[in-house]
């Protein structure tokens, strides 16, 4: 096995993890099948995470990061706020509908977290970074048309959290293209009214 950094290790092994559980679901990954996914073995794991719990908080992390780096580079000055906000909403629309399992993973691991002991912390980090997540959107939106919004971000923050996520479970149960966007049309709606007043 080739020699690699650690923070590499643990870059491979979260990888492998989100492939494993997308696959298989949260509750029959173990730690033997991450690193069979990943082409390491057992003792790999232990030396990159102390425990399956740790390996699930940067699974998260990462899941989430990757959403909003994503949409975070493609907040574009538009002709106007809504078509800035409706443009953000859409990039992350796009990895919904591209990558299904990748978002029924989140809802999977939110109630595997809730039902296991020890485990409920991480559902609730998984939402608060949700919400950290909308927030720094909305203060980069914000930043980019020039506003002060006149409801505080994090209020906004915590029902773009919620409505996206509503919105997407709602998607994966029913699989309804144009009601998606007909409601990613009411949140960028929403959204304006609640920056711009």
């Amino acid at each position: 096995m080739a020699r690699m950094p650690s923070a590499e290790r643990r870059r491979q092994l979260v990888e492998a993890a989100i492939r494993a559980m997308t696959r298989d679901g949260v509750a029959k990954t173990t730690t033997r099948s991450i690193c069979a996914e990943a082409g390491v073995s057992l003792s790999v794991f232990h030396y990159c995470f102390d425990s399956k719990q740790a390996l699930l908080e940067a699974a998260i992390e990462t899941i989430t990061g990757n959403y909003v780096a994503r949409v975070m580079s493609a907040v574009e000055p538009g002709a106007t706020l809504r078509e800035t906000v409706r443009g953000a909403l859409q990039t992350y629309w796009d990895h919904v509908t591209a990558h299904p399992g990748e978002h029924m993973l989140t809802y999977d691991l939110t109630q595997y977290a809730l039902r296991e002991p020890g485990f409920e912390h991480l559902a609730r980090a998984q939402y608060e970074q949700y919400v950290a997540s909308a927030a720094a959107l909305v203060e980069q939106v914000r930043g980019v048309r020039g506003l002060e919004p006149r409801v505080p971000v994090e209020v906004i923050a915590r029902y773009l959290a919620a409505a996206i996520d509503g919105l997407t479970l709602q998607f994966l149960v029913l699989g309804d293209e144009r009601a998606a966007a007909d409601h990613l049309d009411l949140t960028a709606d929403q959204l304006v009214g609640l920056i711009e007043g």
